[in-house]
């Protein structure tokens, strides 16, 4: 069992910037994948960048390359979504998820067996 723990959403102008925060606990080992993705109303759970916990080697949204950056501290079981030049558009849910696999690079919200509750992040224009 992994537990995530999502935190650092909230209100800011376009332009801005934000840092999400996931608190990772339970079983996690050096093959697990931990990716961000966001859901906004009426819309499907869509990737947003992932990290793998062993390599450190990340993935991003097409959407999202070159405004956001993941990252993990390992001493602090926490990985990070640095935000930056915030568009409306961002205005979404932000969910932390956690699969383990050696097979695939899973930017699929359905490959994912762990989620957080959430964080509300709102971009305002």
């Amino acid at each position: 069992q992994v537990q995530l723990v999502e935190s650092g959403g909230g209100l800011v102008q376009a332009g801005g910037s934000l840092r999400l925060s996931c608190a990772v606990s339970g079983r996690i080992f050096s093959n697990h994948f931990l990716g961000w993705f966001r859901q906004a109303p009426g819309k499907e759970r869509e990737f947003v960048a992932l990290i793998h916990w062993g390599s450190g080697t990340t993935n991003y949204a097409d959407t999202v390359k070159e405004r956001f950056t993941i990252s993990r501290d390992d001493a602090k079981n926490t990985v990070y979504l640095q935000m930056n030049s915030l568009k409306p558009e961002d205005t979404a849910v932000y969910y932390c998820g956690a699969r383990y696999t050696v097979a695939v690079i899973p930017t699929d919200s359905h490959q994912y067996d762990f989620w957080g509750q959430g964080t509300q992040v709102t971009v305002s224009s």
